[in-house]
């Protein structure tokens, strides 16, 4: 794949986890977009349809993992990074959701802020930004 081709498609990529980003609002049902862009250590949960949140939030950590698995191989060009990578996102999918769905069913305030951080490993792609180094670095010593 020459250089081209493949800053066009991380281009493309990157341009695609952006919109998912900037779309969040149309594309998904997540009443806890807004209530965390308000003083939410101090307000009640918002109401919420339990089903249809777990079930988004989850289609957008799947297109995030689906994504950031295609920035991965264009960059390392490497299937055994792809392997690994889907253990490692499957994996802290079911531990995140697991804990997604506490907080999601038990909701306290003196818990919102640990829920606000821990809910952005599933609706953004930072375990990305954990991969992109580690792999860069394993393949500097490999």
């Amino acid at each position: 794949m020459s250089n081209s081709v493949k800053y066009i498609l991380l281009f493309l990529l990157l341009g695609l986890l952006i919109l998912i980003r900037v779309f969040e609002n149309e594309l998904f049902y997540d009443p806890y977009l807004t209530f965390f862009q308000n003083d939410y250590l101090y307000i009640d949960s918002p109401r919420r349809e339990i089903f249809k949140l777990t079930a988004f939030t989850s289609i957008r950590y799947w297109l995030n993992t689906l994504i950031s698995l295609g920035i991965l191989y264009v960059i390392f060009k490497d299937k055994s990074i792809i392997k690994f990578s889907t253990l490692i996102y499957s994996f802290s999918f079911i531990v995140l959701i697991l804990i997604y769905l506490y907080f999601v069913i038990n909701p306290k305030q003196e818990h919102y802020y640990l829920f606000f951080n821990m809910r952005r490993f599933l609706i953004q792609p930072i375990i990305l930004l954990v991969l992109l180094p580690a792999f860069y670095y394993y393949k500097l010593k490999h």
